[in-house]
């Protein structure tokens, strides 16, 4: 990596220096969110860790301290830029040294045994809308990683919470990497879609390296929400509960219990969130009017699409258009 981008990344931070000075603690006002109800005291809060409006940002993870036991309401991925840091994630400790990533969805439990001066590893925090066009770079064919993304669009926690990258010997994943820390680090008016695109390259390449990663497998019903969402990321214009529920051979009760028991969440909401995802990109990256984009991601009445939008984004689409 870049000399000077390691220099800039080894600098003491403010939060360091209190804990040099003998605050042998993390500072909980920095992460959690104190009003929180007790089941969620121990879950980083996105809107502490990424500023206002961010899909994704990113974050020097802190040193010389033992971060405990906690969740994110986040995705985040781990890049060890040098040294060596050990985590212990669902019960079980992974060492990632220089050039490692590690990914986790938002149901993983983390606990970060303290590191030294030397360590340096940045956290990339990740609202899972920002997968969108990493998801069409990888396209249809499975694999681990798309799966994992996959999981990351669902409420509950269903297993194969993390993967784990030992692909410090690939040189074009360390180059992705590198040129990504840049971007999130620079101010240039493309960041996100310069981020966006460089994510689904890395994707790619790490893709390929599919003897690096190390996952955790799938119960049947497990596997059957990554079809259901798959499906739904391919087929959102037209996708129908009826017509998955005939390809996979279940019933439509059954498979909606499931969708609810393993995701939170019910069929028209996943698909819901899939259309005004995908209505955010086109309205960040096209000059295409409101009421074409709705009829696009499958919405005939503009009016209810418009109702939609500002209730998940607390915006009208204009307005989502202007601030992005």
């Amino acid at each position: 990596m870049n000399r000077q981008l390691l220099l800039n990344l080894s600098e003491i931070t403010q939060e360091e220096k209190e804990i040099l000075a003998g605050h042998r603690q993390i500072d909980r006002a920095l992460y959690y969110n104190p009003s929180a109800v007790p089941a969620r005291q121990n879950e980083i809060d996105s809107s502490l860790v990424l500023e206002n409006g961010k899909m994704i940002d990113i974050r020097r993870h802190v040193r010389f301290v033992h971060f405990p036991r906690h969740t994110h309401n986040f995705v985040e991925f781990v890049y060890m830029c040098q040294g060596s840091t050990t985590h212990i994630i669902d019960g079980r400790q992974i060492t990632l040294n220089a050039g490692d990533f590690l990914f986790l969805n938002q149901h993983a439990t983390q606990e970060i045994l303290p590191c030294g001066r030397d360590d340096l590893a940045v956290n990339f925090m990740i609202l899972p809308q920002f997968f969108d066009t990493a998801f069409r770079m990888l396209g249809n064919t499975e694999s681990s990683l798309r799966s994992f993304l996959i999981s990351c669009l669902t409420d509950k926690n269903t297993g194969g919470n993390y993967l784990y990258f030992n692909v410090s010997g690939i040189l074009p994943i360390q180059n992705l990497a590198e040129n990504l820390i840049c971007t999130m680090l620079g101010d240039s008016p493309q960041k996100r879609l310069l981020s966006e695109t460089t994510m689904g390259l890395l994707f790619l390449h790490l893709t390929d390296g599919t003897d690096s990663i190390r996952a955790v497998g799938g119960s049947y019903e497990e596997n059957l929400m990554i079809r259901l969402l798959s499906y739904i990321e391919n087929n959102y214009q037209s996708a129908s509960l009826t017509s998955f529920a005939k390809e996979q051979s279940i019933d439509i009760y059954s498979l909606s219990r499931i969708i609810r028991r393993r995701t939170g969440k019910t069929f028209t909401v996943l698909l819901q969130d899939r259309r005004l995802a995908q209505a955010g990109f086109l309205l960040r990256n096209t000059c295409l009017c409101a009421s074409d984009i709705a009829a696009m991601v499958g919405y005939e009445n503009t009016s209810y699409f418009y109702r939609m939008f500002r209730k998940a984004f607390g915006c009208t689409p204009g307005a989502y258009r202007s601030e992005t």
